[in-house]
């Protein structure tokens, strides 16, 4: 672990993953200042908290007096490149890290890092699972809602700690290096920070940028786009795919799979697992990957893929009123998430969609919504947008509010169909975070039920 007692060190932004940064610094023996540019009654509760630590904490902007003389600066994953905060630090000549960077420094034992658009939240999670039903003391962090830095203190060498990384905090490594570095697939997404796909990719590519031959790197064989990243890692390379069974995990009549030709272990088939979907499959198979590199036996891992129920607002099944099925898959924030939801409803679909716009190129679900969707209820900033890229692929109405969308859609229902929460936008024109806009519609769903 490196020394930080006695280093003058600057914390910029203070959500969770800021917060744990400063509290792990402050207990590692840094001088530790604060800044965030918000000034939430959340923020100001997280600024007692640090000044009780003795952490010098500003609200509502930033100075250059927080930033000249530091000997580094931590910033959190929702600091854009182009900050003022990171233009004094350059001035300052004041090195910068990210909080995961940090986590790196301070970590004891092999991580098993995974990212991708879509799934990363189910998938390190799983990945949890299947370690801990094998023996080993599996850590599970980072951007699934509790801080890397937060988790050092139970991080023991002995430890394996799966870490989900997003485009955000890979853009501002420099050692970090997973044993393990997963990628699940690669979409259009965070066109709001990232300019292009090209720089998307490259963010998140950057994920195998220190690994070497003695590390592992798992991809999806079926997404062109990450299968060509095999050039870009020095690591040894698992591949996982629906469809090619040659890869290191399979899909094959309904069944899941794990080593090649006739060394291939049959785990479980599909329809015993409680997790459903045709995203879920390419999920579960990245786990088998992870899974067998740590010599997890193939009963092991079928025990924890059968007892796990998966996530809250990951096509998620909520209730059914009068034979209509309510899905909420209210994490489907990008194209490919929703376009994977449509792909795994058997029934017809009423899908309600919009928010916050991305960036997003809408025309791509054009096909699935064509296939699948009797009628689109749209809400939010993006609705226009999403009208004008999917004109014709189904009948459009709007909504304002999401109640209004859940009763507009069980009206346009019949008996055998699905109405499916799957917005392909962010929630922060209409809700604090995906996590509220789903339980806004499950609360929705259930008054609804309770009253027909």
């Amino acid at each position: 672990m490196k020394n930080f007692k006695g280093k003058k060190v600057t914390v910029v932004g203070l959500a969770k993953s800021g917060a744990a940064a400063a509290f792990l610094l402050k207990k590692l023996g840094a001088r530790v200042w604060a800044t965030d540019s918000g000034d939430s009654e959340g923020l100001r509760k997280t600024k007692g908290m640090l000044e009780a630590k003795d952490i010098k904490v500003e609200l509502g902007r930033h100075t250059p007096e927080f930033v000249k003389g530091k000997d580094f600066v931590v910033i959190s994953p929702g600091v854009p490149e182009d900050s003022q905060v990171l233009q004094w630090a350059v001035e300052y000549k004041a090195p910068v890290i990210g909080e995961i960077e940090l986590g790196y420094i301070c970590c004891k034992a092999p991580i098993v890092a995974v990212t991708g658009t879509n799934g990363k939240s189910t998938t390190t999670t799983l990945i949890g699972e299947i370690l801990k039903k094998g023996g080993k003391r599996a850590v599970v962090c980072g951007n699934i809602g509790n801080p890397f830095c937060g988790e050092i203190a139970r991080i023991k060498k002995n430890s394996v700690v799966v870490l989900e990384v997003s485009s955000f905090q890979l853009e501002s490594i420099k050692s970090f290096k997973p044993h393990v570095a997963v990628m699940l697939n690669i979409s259009q997404n965070h066109f709001d920070r990232h300019s292009d796909l090209a720089a998307y990719i490259n963010a998140k590519s950057r994920i195998f940028e220190n690994q070497d031959k003695d590390d592992w790197a798992v991809l999806n064989y079926d997404d062109p786009l990450v299968k060509k990243l095999k050039a870009k890692t020095k690591a040894k390379t698992l591949f996982f795919s629906r469809k090619n069974k040659k890869a290191a995990a399979f899909f094959e009549s309904g069944s899941v799979f794990i080593g090649q030709g006739r060394a291939a272990q049959k785990i479980c088939s599909v329809s015993e697992l409680k997790i459903k979907g045709v995203h879920n499959i390419e999920n579960v198979l990245a786990c088998l990957c992870a899974a067998s590199i740590f010599g997890i036996s193939p009963k092991k891992i079928k025990e924890a893929l059968l007892g796990f129920k998966g996530l809250e607002h990951r096509f998620e099944h909520v209730a059914a009123v009068r034979g209509v099925e309510f899905i909420n898959d209210s994490k489907g924030t990008t194209v490919l998430a929703t376009i994977m939801a449509l792909e795994s409803c058997g029934k017809p679909v009423i899908l309600i969609a919009g928010g916050h716009d991305k960036g997003s190129d809408f025309r791509k679900a054009r096909h699935a919504v064509g296939a699948k969707v009797k009628k689109l209820v749209l809400i939010g900033e993006a609705k226009e947008k999403i009208k004008d890229h999917l004109m014709g692929a189904a009948p459009c109405i709007f909504a304002e509010t999401m109640e209004e969308a859940v009763k507009k859609a069980f009206f346009e229902s019949e008996d055998g169909d699905c109405v499916l929460l799957s917005p392909m936008c962010a929630s922060f024109d209409m809700f604090r975070n995906f996590e509220e806009r789903g339980r806004v519609f499950k609360e929705i769903v259930r008054t609804l039920k309770e009253e027909i």
